[in-house]
């Protein structure tokens, strides 16, 4: 109900009470009179003072997504054909009599009013399509340059991540505390407009997404318990990385309602850029679903939009973009060490180490959004190199998993010049690895009953992979080789295995499920047939050994094999429920003869990183500014690869040549002794017919000596070898 029905009522009411007054207003005027002394003036911003005479540049916006404001009597201007919400954000600003708008894709409705003066008028907005309603305020505290200040989100709170509780007046006030707190970061704030409680956190949905610590307020039986009291608010100020980005491809949706549309951009990494430098936090984008050359960026992704009801549009061809997470990359270049600072966008849990040595300059992080490494120039251990005068290199490795290296690891080459100054790095390289897969031997054992192979293939279960790079697409296939076997077949206690260090990791574990879906998917039955098991995967490695060992137990069981329900989180970190083809051992009974088959396949597997290639690749020095540290991402080049081929060819070439010239020098020698030792024959037989008196020796025909024996070994056999 609207505060001047409110107003309306109360006037009934003492009208008919029989209430006289000395001075007879007009009702218009007693309307105004009270809803001043109950609810302040209308035109007054929460902080006192009126918009019309707010600064510019104290003025600011928050957002609430999936909410719209109805006040029809109170309704500015509509303005069709509104690509951008930074457009409807502008008329809006340039307005004095603008309060509040209503933004969906291609309409702009500005209002004279807004939802603090009209609580009631702010309702879900309903499918098909999700509006976002923002309201302008005047801050006490200058705002950022961004677009609009906070995202606001009612009936739900940040749990668990609380830094500093202070009381705030109201939910500006509390905004305006996270706006203004210099001792951390402040990325978020629950309000409570009950007990006026403001909560600071350091975190926000985005940095901790997939925890599921956003929660919506419920009652819970309690009847002084109102969801609508507790409002949650996001600092969209916030300063997060945005250099070394990685986005997740999420197929067959895109966003109903977004916040920039644009039209002829060439490609979608164009597209990409533009949200990476929007004037807001962007977090995914679509490109080339609605329309030819369309490239479309929301700030929403799943991990901000699990308080809004479908949406998402489904279309099976199209897909969305989300950011992962950014990586800003400082190198402190100190006395004795060089130190890799790293700043990250979400809560990081993994390791970072030295290329080289992975399990002795290693730094463990624990869900932290800044960590370091520190590598002392006299470490052994860490091994960074010395190239030229002052200037010391190494490479680092951020791994994600505890034990495996992914497809979402990130390499960097660093390096430290001691005449220059401390740079951050500025380089814009996304996460994808790029480089040349290398051949490599794979090995494969095959039971001898009843008859079950395990492979590494590609996706479909077809082509056989004796090798693979990081992150390539794989399937682990289990397959019973005689299609008329009675048996079934299900897996348990899969294991990868690196030779070198005994590592290890649970891929499948002993009830049948798979211990981390990211990492390696559940078991399912081939659709073309019901003796085939295939479990998806993208090719990982462990840091000390290219070669990555499958282990598994494989039970059959006749007829069929009931397969185990495994619960799982998905990116959202909503639960679901998935069948798998692994199944807990269980008591044989004594007609089941059948015993667990232990299983083992290789693949070797190489890392995209391509630290050979140093001094090619590392970026210049700037002499416009100048640096100490430099982070650069390497990979080698097809340009490399064919060089690298090329010298490989000249050098067969060139062993080829010398090969042949020892050959014909042999020959050469041969055929010389062959010659002189024929000649003294000659003389020999020479000086027997003329009668003088020299005592020779002759051998007889038949019992030609060692020499010529080798001799004519090789005259008889040149013509055949040349």
């Amino acid at each position: 109900m609207k505060i001047s029905a409110t107003v309306s009522s109360m006037l009934d009411s003492m009208n008919k009470g029989g209430m006289e007054y000395k001075w007879q207003f007009p009702r218009r005027i007693w309307t105004m009179f009270l809803i001043v002394i109950c609810f302040g003036m209308p035109t007054l911003s929460r902080a006192g003072t009126r918009l019309e005479d707010c600064d510019p540049e104290m003025m600011g916006f928050e957002l609430v997504t999936g909410y719209v404001f109805t006040a029809p009597d109170d309704l500015l201007d509509s303005i069709p054909g509104t690509l951008m919400l930074t457009d409807c954000l502008e008329a809006c600003q340039s307005n004095e009599s603008c309060h509040s708008v209503n933004y969906e894709t291609g309409l702009c409705v500005l209002f004279t009013s807004n939802a603090d003066y009209y609580p009631g008028a702010l309702t879900k907005s309903q499918f098909p399509v999700f509006t976002i309603y923002a309201q302008k305020t005047c801050l006490g505290i200058k705002p950022c340059d961004k677009a609009w200040c906070f995202d606001r989100v009612q009936g739900y709170r940040l749990n668990g991540y609380v830094k500093k509780k202070v009381t705030a007046t109201s939910r500006q006030d509390c905004l305006e505390m996270c706006l203004g707190e210099r001792e951390f970061s402040c990325r978020s704030a629950n309000y409570n407009n009950r007990t006026n409680d403001c909560e600071l956190s350091e975190m926000d949905r985005l940095t901790v997404a997939g925890k599921n610590t956003f929660e919506q307020i419920t009652k819970e039986g309690k009847s002084d318990t109102n969801p609508m009291d507790h409002e949650y608010l996001e600092n969209n100020c916030i300063d997060e990385p945005i250099k070394l980005c990685e986005f997740k491809k999420l197929t067959g949706r895109i966003l109903k309602t977004v916040d920039s549309v644009y039209q002829e951009v060439g490609s979608a990494e164009e597209c990409r850029e533009l949200c990476l430098n929007s004037p807001y936090r962007c977090h995914s984008y679509d490109y080339g679903d609605t329309g030819e050359l369309v490239c479309r960026l929301s700030h929403h992704s799943r991990a901000t939009l699990t308080d809004i009801q479908d949406p998402y549009l489904d279309v099976p061809e199209a897909s969305t973009y989300e950011l992962s997470s950014c990586y800003n990359v400082t190198i402190d270049c100190r006395a004795g060490d060089m130190v890799t600072k790293i700043k990250t966008s979400k809560l990081f849990d993994g390791k970072i180490y030295a290329k080289g040595s992975p399990n002795s300059c290693v730094q463990d992080v624990k869900n932290s959004l800044e960590f370091e490494l520190e590598m002392a120039y006299d470490d052994v251990e860490c091994n960074v190199k010395h190239q030229g005068l002052g200037k010391y290199l190494n490479d680092v490795v951020i791994q994600h998993h505890d034990t495996i290296v992914t497809s979402s690891d990130l390499g960097l080459a660093i390096s430290c010049q001691y005449d220059l100054t401390n740079k951050t790095v500025s380089n814009e390289v996304d996460l994808g690895i790029q480089g040349d897969v290398r051949p490599a031997i794979s090995e494969e054992v095959v039971v001898d009953s009843p008859n079950v192979a395990m492979k590494i293939t590609d996706r479909s279960g077809g082509d056989v992979k004796p090798s693979a790079e990081v992150g390539d697409p794989l399937a682990l296939k289990f397959e019973i080789l005689d299609p008329n076997s009675p048996y079934e077949i299900f897996v348990r206690e899969l294991v990868a295995m690196d030779g070198v260090d005994s590592s290890e990791i649970v891929l499948i574990d002993s009830d049948g499920c798979p211990t981390d879906h990211f990492i390696m998917g559940p078991l399912y039955k081939s659709a073309g047939n019901g003796k085939i098991l295939l479990s998806y995967f993208d090719a990982f490695k462990f840091p000390s050994s290219e070669v990555v060992q499958f282990r598994a137990l494989v039970t059959p069981c006749m007829p069929t094999c009931e397969p185990v329900q495994c619960d799982q989180e998905d990116v959202s970190g909503e639960l679901r429920s998935v069948h798998s083809f692994g199944k807990k051992k269980r008591k044989r009974r004594s007609t089941e003869p059948r015993e667990d088959l232990l299983l083992v396949q290789s693949i070797q597997i190489t890392d995209k990183f391509g630290f050979n290639k140093h001094g090619q690749q590392r970026q210049q020095q700037d002499n416009s500014t100048g640096y100490v540290g430099e982070s650069v991402y390497v990979h080698q080049t097809e340009d490399e690869a064919f060089e690298n081929f090329c010298v490989n060819i000249f050098g067969i070439v060139i062993s080829c040549l010398i090969f042949i010239a020892v050959q014909v020098a042999v020959i050469i020698a041969w055929t010389y002794v062959w010659q002189r030792n024929k000649t003294t024959l000659k003389e020999s037989h020479q000086y027997i017919n003329d009668g003088m008196s020299v005592s020779l020796n002759v051998p007889p025909i038949n019992n030609v000596g060692r020499t010529e024996s080798m001799c004519k070994l090789y005259e008889s056999s040149y013509s055949r070898r040349y």
